[in-house]
C-alpha cells in the first residue's frame, strides 16, 4: 500500500474508544494525530520491569499523540504537544531492524494505537526475519476490535489498568468509560497471550504484563482494581506490576489531592493487598523509583 493510501484508514476513525469519527487528512480527534506516523525517540530503553528489559534493553519507539488525556503524563512533549517526526511504514521497519541489530530484547511500541494501520504494515514487513518478541505498551483504554488486527504480530501486550473508578477516570485522564472499556480490552489481551512465557534468562517471551499506578489519594481505587484483577481474569494469566512512580507535573497544580508524592504508607497497603490476594510474583517499586530522570530525553534519537 503507498503511503497516501493509509489515508482511507483515517477518513472516519475509530480505532480508540472514543470513536471521534473524524477525517484525520482534514482534522483531528482527540489524540491529535493525522494521518502520516509520527514518533519521537527510537532507542534501547533500560527501565521497563526486568523480564523486557534487564537483558539489552528494550527497543522503544516513542510514537507522538494519546488517545487519553492525563493530567500527570510524564510525557506531555509528545503525548498532547505533538512533538515527533513523522516518517514512512518503510522507515518504521527498518527501525525495527535496527533496534533488533542494536541488541533490543524485543521491539517496545509505546502508546501506539492511533497509527495502528502502518504499525501493522510496518511489523508485517519484517514478521519473518524477527527474531525479538514484539510489545505493545499501551495504557489500557483500548477497543477489542482494534487489537484484534494485531493478533499474531504482537507477542507481549503491556497495559495500564489505571483505574476503576470512571469518577477518577474522567477527573485525570478525560475518559470517565475507562474502566468499562480497558478490562474488556485485556481480557482480549489475554485471549491472544493466554500465559506468560519466559526464556531461560527470565526475559519474557509471551504474555500479558499488567501495569497499575498508584495515585497520591487514591488507594482504595487502587484496592479495587487489584480485585478486579484477581475476580475478572483467569489466575496464571498475566503478570502484575504496581508502580510507585508518581511524579505531580505542572498540570497537577489545578488538582490539589494528587499534586505532590505517594506517600509510602499508601503504596505499603496497596502492596499488602495485592500479597493477601496472591500477587506473590508482583513487580514493586522502590521509592526511589519517582524520579523525572527516568524520563527519556524525546530528542528525535534513532528516528
Amino acid at each position: 500500500m503507498r503511503e497516501e493510501e493509509y489515508e482511507q484508514a483515517y477518513v472516519s476513525c475509530r480505532l480508540c474508544p472514543r470513536e471521534c469519527g473524524v477525517n484525520r487528512a482534514l482534522t483531528r480527534g482527540f489524540c491529535g494525530c493525522g494521518t502520516t506516523i509520527k514518533i519521537a525517540r527510537a532507542a534501547l530503553h533500560f527501565w521497563e520491569e526486568p523480564c523486557l528489559s534487564a537483558n539489552g534493553g528494550s527497543g522503544a519507539v516513542f510514537f507522538s499523540g494519546c488517545t487519553l488525556g492525563c493530567v500527570f503524563c510524564q510525557n506531555r512533549e509528545i503525548s498532547r504537544d505533538g512533538f515527533g517526526k513523522e516518517i514512512t511504514v518503510n522507515r518504521l521497519a527498518e527501525i525495527f531492524r535496527e533496534l533488533e541489530a542494536q541488541g533490543a530484547q524485543n521491539i517496545d511500541l509505546i502508546t501506539a494505537t492511533q497509527f495502528l494501520p502502518q504499525i501493522r504494515a510496518a511489523l508485517l514487513l519484517g514478521k519473518e526475519q524477527r527474531t525479538i518478541p514484539v510489545v505493545y505498551n499501551c495504557g489500557g483504554y483500548e477497543k477489542q476490535e482494534t487489537l484484534r488486527e494485531l493478533e499474531g504480530l504482537v507477542d507481549i501486550y503491556l497495559p495500564d489498568l489505571k483505574y476503576a473508578s470512571p469518577l477518577m477516570a474522567g477527573r485525570y485522564s478525560k475518559a470517565n468509560d475507562y474502566p468499562e472499556k480497558a478490562l474488556p480490552a485485556i481480557k482480549e489481551m489475554i485471549r491472544q497471550c493466554p500465559r506468560p512465557e519466559y526464556d531461560s534468562t527470565g526475559a519474557m517471551k509471551k504474555g500479558v504484563l499488567i501495569r497499575h499506578l498508584v495515585m497520591p489519594s487514591g488507594r482504595e481505587d487502587s484496592i479495587r482494581v487489584l480485585h478486579l484483577l484477581k475476580e475478572e481474569l483467569p489466575a496464571g494469566s498475566f503478570r502484575l506490576s504496581i508502580l510507585r512512580q508518581f511524579t505531580p507535573t505542572p498540570a497537577c497544580k489545578d488538582y490539589p489531592e494528587i499534586n505532590r508524592r505517594l506517600t509510602s504508607f499508601e503504596y505499603d497497603r496497596v502492596i499488602e493487598e495485592a500479597l493477601s490476594l496472591g500477587f506473590t510474583d508482583a513487580y514493586m517499586q522502590e521509592k526511589s523509583s519517582a524520579k523525572e530522570e527516568y524520563i527519556p530525553p524525546f530528542d528525535l534519537s534513532g528516528v
